[in-house]
């Protein structure tokens, strides 16, 4: 269930984007923490992208590696394809279906991997032209393993037209992960 609950994490971060005209083409670099409860905590490093196809369907990717206490090391990564629908000039509407994989590395008990199907919903709100909030929430199946869901908060500030920052919250089952991001944002 650890690992289900810390892919659920991680691909809720991949549906945050820029609040500048909603611009889906972007590069995110995180660094988070993760802390589960009565487990071991770590960090996180992130690394993602989105590029726009059309007007309202994109493909997106996200790598992360993380290094928990107790000699832990994990590895995931996802990739599919998303669709918005602007439901006023403030908000977005977010649906992400996605391939997800996962790896454990534990030094007492070995590795450990799989892989399943994520789907991610959630809404992109304009604050002001500078401000974006967002959330979301994800399901992830694992077919025999079982599933996990997630939710997601997070928050980006256009630094200047080609760069934010943001801060972002996910939680699932008994696992916290909080990340600080940097964005670089191409094309329209």
């Amino acid at each position: 269930m650890l690992r289900l609950s810390l892919i659920s994490l991680i691909l809720a971060f991949s549906a945050s984007a820029n609040a500048e005209d909603f611009n889906y083409n972007f590069l995110t670099l995180g660094y988070g923490s993760i802390d589960l409860d009565g487990g071991p905590d770590g960090n996180v490093f992130t690394l993602g992208g989105s590029y726009a196809l059309t007007d309202t369907y994109f493909a997106f990717a996200n790598y992360g590696a993380g290094s928990l206490d107790a000699g832990i090391d994990t590895t995931s990564w996802d990739a599919g394809f998303g669709y918005h629908r602007a439901l006023s000039d403030q908000v977005d509407f977010v649906a992400e279906l996605a391939y997800v994989y996962f790896d454990v590395d534990d030094p007492q008990f070995g590795s450990d991997d799989d892989s399943g199907l994520g789907l991610a919903v959630g809404f992109r709100f304009a604050q002001s032209e500078k401000l974006e909030l967002n959330a979301g929430i994800n399901y992830v199946d694992f077919g025999d393993r079982g599933g996990d869901t997630g939710f997601a908060l997070g928050a980006l500030y256009d630094v200047n037209d080609k760069y934010s920052v943001g801060l972002s919250g996910a939680w699932a089952d008994d696992v916290s992960m909080y990340t600080l991001s940097g964005r670089f944002h191409f094309g329209k």
